[in-house]
């Protein structure tokens, strides 16, 4: 893993493979390890250059007060655009996962010429906060167990661990891959700031950031090859939501993962990998 200076920040980042245009994958709510190391080998076994990485106040990026974000989700845009640009003159096939695919979405809009394709996963076409009437909402149920639960001493690794395990289990994620990418989240911690902790608070930011104008109503604008992928048992950004992204994109591919929940599982890595690098 290294860094890279991209729009003023310092930016995490970690290469697999060196061939062809890059192919940036932009961070959901884990670090740069919501994407599984399975599907980044498969994409460069594909002859991509594949580049992951940390957003802002996670990782090994820069980080200021993940609490009190000081930039905008239009910023987070730009930091991917920058890292494209400084990663090869030509342009990246972009990927965001989560709230990292909002991020991506914005920043394809925004900064079109950056990207060569797009592929979305596990998101939806609007921000943080109410939900358009026509989207399928987070599952009421599954939310309150999740966000219930008392927060782990972040200082400790194990029980870091375990947090990161039962959450898995709520969403019905792989718990034994989920506790893996937690230690591995924890150890990469700059400083003494548990890097998990700052993962965590992204929900926080992003439910802080400003998010206006809207995007959705945009998304006709895109002219790139696009694919969305979706869990079909995704409880946090159901299915629904990921049809609707494929609806509204022109040309839009959409791969419904269906015993996929939040995560892509290492079981599809090689599904997914195929339908990204057909773009």
């Amino acid at each position: 893993m290294t860094t890279v200076e991209a729009n003023g920040v310092t930016l995490g980042v970690e290469h697999f493979g060196d061939a062809e245009a890059p192919l940036v994958l932009c961070a959901g709510g884990t670090t740069m390890l919501s994407w599984p190391d399975a599907l980044c080998e498969s994409l460069a076994r594909g002859g991509r250059h594949v580049v992951r990485y940390d957003l802002r106040d996670s990782g090994a990026s820069t980080t200021v007060d993940p609490e009190a974000p000081a930039y905008t989700l239009r910023d987070l845009a730009a930091d991917a655009a920058s890292l494209a640009r400084e990663l090869d003159d030509r342009p990246a096939h972009l990927v965001g996962i989560g709230v990292g695919g909002m991020v991506a979405q914005v920043a394809a809009l925004d900064h079109p010429e950056a990207f060569s394709a797009l592929t979305l996963a596990g998101t939806r076409p609007i921000a943080p906060g109410p939900v358009d009437a026509d989207l399928p909402d987070h599952d009421a149920a599954t939310m309150a167990r999740l966000f219930s639960r008392s927060m782990p001493d972040w200082s400790d690794r194990d029980a870091v661990m375990q947090h990161a395990t039962e959450g898995a289990e709520i969403l019905g994620n792989d718990p034994a891959a989920t506790r893996a990418v937690a230690a591995r989240t924890w150890d990469r911690t700059p400083g003494t700031v548990p890097a998990v902790h700052m993962a965590n608070q992204l929900g926080i930011v992003f439910a802080s950031l400003d998010c206006t104008p809207r995007w959705r109503e945009r998304l006709a604008e895109l002219a790139m090859p696009t694919l969305v992928v979706h869990g079909h048992l995704d409880p946090f950004f159901p299915v629904g939501n990921g049809m609707a992204l494929a609806r509204e994109i022109p040309g839009a591919r959409l791969l419904v993962l269906e015993r996929a929940s939040t995560a892509i599982p290492d079981a599809a890595a090689d599904q997914v990998a195929t339908a990204m690098l057909g773009l």
